[in-house]
């Protein structure tokens, strides 16, 4: 039988409402130790990667914790599943306790060939709305990579930082993320299966869980900044319990350079952009 074709997805998509509930918005606060906001306040930057989670019955969960392949994203049977790294613009604040809307489309499909093997990359474009107005444009992408010892040591020094704090990822802290984006991804709370399923010595932190403490590090040290854009890309994982730093400098006008560094090397990157 032959396998489907990836390209074939390209175009297809999704919708999802949430109701931005403040009961929810608390538990996240919670699992990235931040203070909660209040009903009407702005969605702080990333909080949205714990909204607009369209789930799927048990019987359609696949053996890594995440959906079956071949619904909204393509086939790629006996692959793994990693964030590769995305694009965000702000237009508006998402408010708390008003309902919004997920549109999510299929925008690429790409095979390419890596050092470890055969890489398929998928792109999907997110558009949030509220009352109609779009607030948040995002491109995602996906990377499915066929099964090989991931790469953990860092080579690419990290900058002078000009402000930083250290995380200790914790598996309570991984648990707790994972349930509140209700993401089933084994990796980041099976320790058997992510050992010696997926070969990573223990838990992963989640891609999108250091984006957003990048984010939140920033905002602690420029509370008066409005963000504009934000890119972000990983260049290897983290793995529990060691602990890693999220860190920045302002690198030109309106432009902060982000990243997430571990033993003095970096493991994540990104850049921030805010207004004048």
């Amino acid at each position: 039988m032959t396998a489907p074709n990836p390209s074939a997805w390209i175009g297809r998509t999704e919708e999802c409402n949430d109701s931005i509930d403040i009961g929810h918005i608390e538990k996240v606060a919670l699992s990235l130790g931040a203070a909660t906001p209040q009903v009407g306040d702005a969605l702080p930057l990333l909080w949205h990667w714990a909204l607009f989670v369209k789930g799927v019955p048990y019987d359609q969960i696949g053996t890594d914790g995440h959906p079956q392949r071949g619904g909204f994203l393509p086939a790629a049977d006996n692959r793994n599943r990693m964030w590769a790294g995305g694009r965000l613009e702000f237009l508006q604040p998402l408010r708390i306790g008003t309902p919004g809307k997920r549109l999510s489309t299929i925008a690429a499909v790409k095979e390419k060939e890596g050092s470890t093997g055969k890489l398929l990359f998928v792109t999907v474009k997110h558009e949030y709305t509220q009352d109609g107005v779009l607030c948040i444009s995002e491109e995602q992408d996906i990377v499915y990579r066929e099964p090989s010892p991931p790469k953990l040591e860092g080579s690419v020094p990290a900058p002078q930082a000009q402000w930083s704090e250290n995380i200790d990822p914790t598996p309570v802290m991984l648990f707790r993320y994972s349930a509140v984006t209700f993401n089933g991804h084994r990796i980041h709370y099976d320790e058997p299966y992510v050992t010696q399923a997926e070969g990573y010595p223990g838990l992963v932190v989640h891609g999108p869980m250091i984006a957003t403490l990048q984010c939140q590090a920033f905002t602690n040290a420029h509370p008066d900044k409005d963000v504009v854009s934000f890119s972000y890309r990983g260049l290897r994982p983290l793995v529990a319990p060691r602990p890693f730093q999220v860190a920045g400098m302002l690198t030109q006008d309106n432009t902060a350079q982000l990243w997430a560094e571990q033993d003095g090397t970096l493991a994540h990157q990104a850049e921030l952009r805010f207004k004048a």
